[in-house]
């Protein structure tokens, strides 16, 4: 019995969400959820390959060969990180503005999937996702072309100036993610700060941009470190968070030069934060997750899931739980909380949470019940 999580999850009860405003962006994605085929028994019926490295090995064996991998689709989902993000706030009953890759000149169907109380804009033809799902991870097939069009003219010409203007004025949440898929999206943040940033108001309480850089391995070590370095600049209107997995995390403190591989987590989430100069880090390895918020260092153990139901689209999840402890007005600890809870629901039951459901799966957690 843990009774923070369950005094946490009480609270939860006792705090009725105001109705907060969202905006996000940038990507879309038609995520196909795959398993790949070890043992077919029958035309309906096989086993699957269970983990990376047994793919990977019967990889390697055709080395100088050939060999042949059934993929057997299971569904096809809304993906991206910023629409799979949208979904999961989308359950607590807010308001949000999705502006992304969703299809042009038709939004595709897929997206009309989203809760009631999504306003779409689409401005670029989404990406295609093979996710190929294991038990000790993922892999992502991405076919993301389309994702040039993503551009700050195509958004301004889509949504309009004085629309866009009125949206970040009113907006609680601006979450700007996918950084790594996307060409042109610091082009995309370095205009919205030359161009819009002047023509928004200054709030006593900022609203908070919410970033995720999504495994940035594959981008030049120039591009990140621009990018990054960027996000400064939006501290003057919003509460700046980065967030990152823990993959993530290593290879930007490497990138930068600030720790390697033997380094801490905490090592690691205070080196970031002191370089970036970000309002907080927040950083969510498989079994746990830590932030720092004004300097201090927090730290809390997730729920995890031995045989998840869907592991992709947890991150995002994760991701939606810790801003939304933080609109909530919780403390970095609670929120931490919070963010682990909606994905530990989510992969638990292949859906987000409500902010019900949310609740009482804290309380089942606090107790020892999942």
């Amino acid at each position: 019995m843990n009774n923070y999580i369950i005094n946490l999850g009480h609270k939860l009860k006792s705090i009725q969400p105001e109705n907060k405003k969202m905006l996000i962006g940038f990507d879309g994605f038609i995520d196909e959820i795959i398993h790949a085929v070890d043992k077919r028994q029958d035309s309906n019926t096989f086993t699957r390959i269970e983990t990376i490295r047994d793919l990977a090995k019967r990889i390697e064996k055709a080395s100088g060969l050939s060999t042949n991998i059934e993929l057997y689709p299971l569904q096809q989902k809304i993906g991206g990180n910023g629409p799979i993000m949208c979904n999961a706030l989308a359950k607590h009953d807010v308001d949000i503005t999705y502006i992304g890759a969703l299809g042009v000149p038709n939004i595709h169907e897929v997206f009309y999937g989203m809760p009631k109380n999504v306003k779409l804009y689409s401005f670029a033809n989404s990406g295609h996702t093979d996710a190929i799902e294991f038990n000790d991870g993922k892999l992502m097939l991405g076919k993301m072309s389309s994702l040039n069009d993503v551009t700050y003219e195509n958004l301004i010409q889509a949504v309009g100036l004085d629309k866009f203007v009125s949206l970040l004025n009113e907006t609680d949440l601006f979450a700007a993610v996918n950084w790594s898929m996307i060409p042109y999206m610091t082009d995309l943040w370095e205009k919205i700060y030359l161009n819009i940033l002047p023509l928004l108001k200054v709030r006593h309480k900022k609203p908070v941009f919410f970033i995720d850089l999504a495994d940035p391995e594959k981008r030049e070590v120039s591009e990140i470190k621009k990018a990054l370095l960027l996000l400064q600049k939006f501290k003057s209107h919003f509460y700046v968070v980065l967030g990152l997995n823990k993959k993530e995390a290593y290879d930007i403190a490497s990138i930068l030069e600030l720790g390697n591989e033997h380094s801490s987590l905490q090592e690691i989430n205070q080196s970031i934060y002191d370089y970036l100069n970000l309002d907080s880090i927040v950083i969510h390895p498989v079994d746990r997750s830590c932030t720092i918020v004004n300097g201090t260092y927090y730290e809390a153990m997730g729920p995890l899931a031995e045989k998840p139901k869907l592991t992709t689209g947890a991150g995002d999840n994760f991701n939606s739980g810790f801003v939304f402890g933080l609109l909530l007005g919780l403390d970095p600890m609670e929120s931490l909380h919070m963010g682990m809870a909606t994905s530990g629901y989510y992969v638990r039951n292949a859906m987000s949470p409500t902010y019900h459901e949310l609740s009482e799966f804290m309380l089942n957690w606090g107790n020892g019940n999942i």
